[in-house]
């Protein structure tokens, strides 16, 4: 049998369906609000997505603050209470086992936010 590599560049089926249901209890897990980090603590976040890794061991939780203030200090207090998150959310999952978390920035609705002001500022102005 022939090993690969490199690791495949897309997700597999798999991975994404279990990203999106750790999406949905990791939202759940946030609004209950028993984070009890002073830096998380009363503050709305946003899961915007998350990536299982092809083991299933790993995540990365894509988040925005609302409002997009203090985002360091609540990455880092997310970060911080990863530990507490996963066995919160283990009572929810059926996996085998609870990946470990890993709490990043989403930064793709800047880029997005880039690129429209670029299409905006070459777009020619009709007269």
């Amino acid at each position: 049998m022939a090993s690969r590599k490199h690791p495949s560049k897309t997700a597999s089926k798999r991975q994404l369906r279990v990203g999106e249901q750790l999406r949905h209890i990791l939202a759940e897990v946030l609004a209950e609000g028993n984070i009890h980090d002073p830096d998380v603590a009363g503050n709305s976040v946003t899961v915007t997505e998350v990536q299982a890794s092809p083991d299933m061991r790993h995540a990365t939780v894509y988040v925005i603050p609302l409002g997009g203030m203090n985002e360091d200090t609540i990455l880092a207090g997310l970060n911080r209470s990863a530990g507490f998150i996963q066995s919160e959310m283990a009572r929810q999952l059926s996996m085998k086992f609870t990946p470990k978390l890993v709490f990043k920035k989403d930064e793709s609705f800047d880029y997005g936010d880039h690129i429209e002001d670029l299409i905006r500022r070459n777009k020619p102005q009709d007269d």
